[in-house]
């Protein structure tokens, strides 16, 4: 059967949802690192028809690094609204339904691989260089530390010119 994003174009709008990775393995965290333009973002994908957010993130964990890792916690739902840059969605104006997942590790570490299928890399940045970082979306920098040892799930709102948060 093939499988389809929940995701669709209308004019020079996009919309999709995604799930996004938040694991943290010896006081660093995983992420991509952009080919286009170098900044690092959560490793996930575009959620399937019939799929749910949990599921979709460990399948794209396992497609990406190569190890399994399990969905503890819906840490964030984010409302994002941004304006695309490079591949598919350059200059496009993108809004995202994204949930990400504090996740914890099934397989070994080191069997992670160091690049993507599409040949971006995998790197782990200390937690603590995450404010500083070039991090997208963005709130991940200022949040990090409440993701992390808070319970509830957060609610963002990322929008071009404002944020706002529950």
């Amino acid at each position: 059967m093939m499988k389809h994003d929940c995701c669709f174009n209308k004019e020079n709008n996009r919309f999709r949802y995604r799930t996004g990775a938040i694991l943290i393995h010896d006081g660093k965290m995983l992420f991509v690192r952009s080919k286009f333009g170098g900044y690092y973002y959560m490793l996930g994908g575009g959620v399937h028809m019939g799929e749910t957010s949990a599921a979709c993130i460990e399948r794209e964990f396992l497609e990406e690094t190569g190890i399994e890792a399990r969905a503890e916690r819906l840490a964030v739902v984010c409302e994002n609204f941004f304006l695309g840059v490079g591949g598919v969605i350059d200059g496009m104006d993108c809004h995202t339904l994204e949930f990400y997942y504090t996740m914890s590790l099934c397989g070994d570490v080191s069997r992670c691989r160091q690049f993507t299928d599409d040949g971006e890399e995998l790197v782990w940045l200390p937690v603590e260089d995450i404010p500083d970082s070039d991090v997208k979306p963005a709130f991940i920098r200022e949040i990090i530390h409440r993701i992390l040892h808070d319970k509830e799930t957060i609610h963002v709102i990322e929008e071009r010119d404002r944020r706002s948060e529950d």
